[in-house]
């Protein structure tokens, strides 16, 4: 299974508001894609489609060869598969980092606290917190919670890794220091999808931009995507956004 993620002509609303109208785009293993676009483009819709925070209504899509557009989708498992990091980095405040990111883990998999802190550690290394293992969040920046969820995720030992935004509410250098460790999981090979206004980063790390505009996608190609737009909408966006 090549593919991890297929969007077929999916359509999403929230009430009378269509905010997908017939998305569709691919994503190959070891890949990936970053989903730009102006706010309510669709994309982070389309990203919370992915792991089933929000249900399809129209299309077809597929994720780790699940079908995500058909009733009685086992989503308890798709999530030991699918890693999500939000702009909050969600941790509980009361545990932690090394607490937090074995919690997974152990409740979800069942695995041993030995053998979870074992996989957590190795994970925190992978983020750069290992000498953070025993702080609680409020001890440290944002940069470090974020490199934190993400290590968190990464416990889960995911098939794909989808992050929304994640760099939103971090000033330039916490930026770049989260920015470099999704560097380095592509280096390694993890599927990711991504939302992003990062311009220069999308153009240095994706396979593949996925330019979102009014629902659909509007623009896709590699990095040279964003040196040379074809449509007015994306010329517009990139000489806003750089």
């Amino acid at each position: 299974m090549n593919q991890i993620v297929r969007f077929d002509k999916v359509v999403k609303s929230f009430g009378a508001a269509q905010v997908l109208r017939g998305v569709s785009f691919t994503v190959e293993r070891g890949q990936v894609a970053a989903l730009i676009g102006r706010s309510g483009s669709g994309k982070t819709t389309a990203l919370r489609c992915i792991n089933g925070l929000e249900t399809v209504q129209g299309g077809e899509l597929h994720v780790c060869g699940r079908e995500m557009h058909a009733s009685g989708v086992d989503l308890h498992a798709l999530r030991k598969e699918v890693g999500i990091v939000f702009q909050s980095y969600n941790l509980f405040p009361h545990m932690t980092v090394l607490q937090n990111v074995t919690l997974g883990p152990r409740k979800v998999k069942g695995m041993a606290r030995d053998q979870a802190e074992t996989l957590g550690m190795q994970m925190l290394r992978k983020v750069g917190l290992e000498e953070r293992a025993g702080y609680y969040p409020e001890q440290m920046s944002g940069g470090q919670q974020q490199r934190a969820a993400i290590a968190r995720s990464l416990a889960m030992e995911p098939k794909l890794m989808l992050f929304d935004e994640v760099t939103s509410a971090l000033d330039p250098e916490l930026t770049g220091e989260v920015l470099r460790v999704i560097e380095s999981l592509a280096a390694d090979g993890m599927t990711m999808v991504l939302v992003t206004h990062e311009m220069e980063f999308a153009r240095s790390v994706a396979d593949q931009i996925v330019f979102m505009h009014q629902g659909v996608v509007w623009e896709t190609g590699g990095g040279d995507l964003l040196d040379q737009p074809a449509t007015p909408e994306l010329r517009q966006f990139v000489g806003n956004g750089l």
